[in-house]
């Protein structure tokens, strides 16, 4: 399996930008403070992610679909603590 440079850097930003959110989720693990998460902006971002993965689902595009479906397990899990551990 042969990947073009078009496919490497999508890969690689997908994986730069999903990486960005595993240190929000571990910190909000370690402390349950979500007081500075925003409910509505995790909720918009969630279903932005969300509906960007059925768009590489339907375009057979493997970046998208592998950053975000990891995406949206961080993204779900940071609105989830929001939930549950309120401000």
């Amino acid at each position: 399996m042969e990947i073009s440079f078009i496919e490497l850097m999508g890969l690689v930003a997908g994986v730069l930008t999903t990486s960005s959110f595993i240190p929000q989720v571990i910190q909000i693990i370690r402390t349950r403070d979500v007081s500075g998460i925003s409910v509505i902006m995790y909720i918009a971002f969630t279903l932005g992610v969300f509906l960007w993965l059925i768009y590489g689902m339907l375009n057979a595009q493997i970046a998208l679909i592998m950053t975000n479906s990891i995406t949206l397990v961080l993204a779900m899990t940071i609105l989830v603590m929001k939930l549950k551990f309120k401000d």
